[in-house]
């Protein structure tokens, strides 16, 4: 229980069982229909704040801080009322607002709902969430409103994640898969795979039931059905490699000696002035980081010391800091003045980097300069020659930009490289869906081979039924508490 004595997502349990209704009755009574509040906006100096409530009575509550009572009273769904927002205790006015109501089963929640559209300013957007608290609504819990939705049929739990998606995606790729996710595009694909399991299942059941009938049974079961399944799931779970990576990113590392460009780079990537350029060595002491989209790729770039010899603690402090940065990246751009070309320095860390996984590129840098050395000149033994880590030699100027949509392009491909291309709208959205997939289409696998070893058909139907349980478990027809803990304590409170 928490401390208004409401119990807590990982309390409520859901067990809808294996079920070919369409639209299953989620309700429980382990599920709060108590009026909550939250801030739905952030509280940040705007144009606009919202401050949302829900549950029962919310609209009753809702008049007693409300100038026209009445006339949101009797507002009908989705329609908006206009008014002010009054202090419970002394009646004074907190802020005009508008009202958006929403009347069950209408809205978000499934709930009577009221969003209060006020001011954005921090402190009006706290006046009018406490005045709905000391009206009688309870501070709403993370992701309440969002399992509230689950609960009431409104969604399922791949779109319930994909909100969550939208609001962390930091490109607009990323935004776009969340989206399509959303719109249902996920849930359909499971729900097809769904109903081939079931006819497989219906199949193996008459069967079973009626065994004297063997003319009229035979060929009921087709085992096609449950291969179609099962590849259907193994397509889907081999996507999120690709998702995890739009969601999460990656980490880019610039390194390279001293006054190679690499801040320069830094900024052009950035397309701002972040990191400190100068001609004088042993400029940038400590790394610098800051994101930036790699082709809808969310890179989270690092400027760091030049690597060098020195005496300077505090600037071997930071290349030693280098090195730590350059055992955890994703990839690495190693940047050389071409005007000075390779040294023996750069080619002891190609060199040493080639036995490693972590890609390389050699940034060609300064090619803008009339002295600058053309990169067909590198002498090929001060190349690495083995294994895939080193991507080759990219000729780039970060003064003038040219060469630099080549290199992110490739960049970004090498990222991708060991994903499978797959569609917007068919793709897993979180570790949760690709373990409950995975273990859907084991249970597939294994009823095939119990199938084909002339197992009993019971032991086949316990197979299917089990992979129908863990494809419930990846949209919520069959949801554990465990699961509704895992996806909804992510939400942030309004949400």
């Amino acid at each position: 229980m928490n401390s208004a004595g409401v119990p807590s997502i990982r309390f409520l349990c859901y067990t809808h069982g294996m079920t070919d209704n369409p639209k299953p009755d989620r309700r429980t009574d382990g599920v709060p229909s108590d009026p909550i509040v939250a801030v739905a906006t952030a509280l940040a100096p705007a144009a606009l704040g919202i401050v949302r409530a829900s549950g029962g009575g919310a609209l009753t509550l809702a008049s007693r801080v409300f100038s026209r009572p009445q006339k949101l009273l009797q507002a009908a769904s989705h329609t908006l009322v206009y008014g002010w927002i009054l202090d419970p205790g002394t009646g004074s006015k907190i802020d005009e607002v508008v009202a958006a109501v929403y009347r069950a089963p209408a809205g978000f929640t499934g709930e009577d709902a009221v969003e209060i559209i006020c001011h954005g300013g921090p402190a009006v957007v706290t006046a009018v969430y406490r005045a709905f608290l000391r009206a009688g609504f309870r501070q709403a819990e993370g992701g309440e409103f969002s399992l509230r939705a689950f609960a009431n049929g409104k969604t399922d739990l791949t779109r319930a994640e994909a909100i969550g998606e939208i609001i962390a995606a930091k490109t607009a790729e990323a935004r776009k898969k969340a989206s399509a996710r959303l719109s249902g595009s996920l849930s359909a694909a499971f729900s097809a795979i769904r109903a081939k399991v079931l006819e497989a299942a219906a199949a193996v059941a008459v069967e079973i039931e009626y065994p004297e009938d063997e003319e009229t049974v035979k060929g009921a079961f087709r085992p096609s059905l449950i291969r179609s399944a099962a590849e259907d799931l193994r397509a889907l779970s081999a996507t999120w490699a690709a998702e995890k990576l739009y969601q999460n990113g990656a980490e880019l590392v610039l390194a390279g000696a001293t006054n190679a460009g690499k801040s320069r780079l830094f900024n052009l990537l950035l397309k701002e002035e972040r990191a400190i350029v100068s001609e004088i060595h042993g400029t940038t002491r400590d790394w610098i980081e800051a994101e930036a989209d790699f082709g809808g790729i969310p890179v989270r770039l690092f400027d760091t010391a030049g690597l060098r010899e020195t005496s300077n603690r505090i600037e071997a402090e930071g290349i030693s800091r280098t090195r730590g940065l350059l055992e955890r990246a994703d990839i690495i751009f190693y940047v050389v003045d071409s005007a000075q070309g390779l040294t023996g320095e750069d080619r002891a860390f190609l060199c040493g980097e080639s036995g490693k996984r972590t890609p390389v590129f050699l940034v060609w840098n300064k090619t803008d300069r009339e002295d600058s050395l053309p990169a067909e000149r590198i002498p090929p033994e001060w190349i690495p020659q083995t294994g895939t880590v080193f991507r080759g030699v990219f000729p780039v100027s970060a003064k003038t930009g040219d060469g630099l949509a080549y290199l992110v392009k490739c960049a970004g491909e090498t990222l991708l490289a060991n994903t499978e291309s797959v569609s917007a709208e068919t793709a897993l959205g979180s570790l949760r869906q690709k373990k409950a997939a995975e273990n859907a289409e084991a249970c597939l696998r294994t009823a095939l081979q119990n199938a084909e070893a002339g197992f009993p058909l019971d032991t086949v139907i316990q197979d299917l039924e089990d992979a129908l349980f863990a494809l419930g478990e990846i949209t919520g027809e069959t949801v554990t508490a465990d699961v509704l803990e895992e996806v909804f304590s992510k939400f942030c409170v309004g949400k």
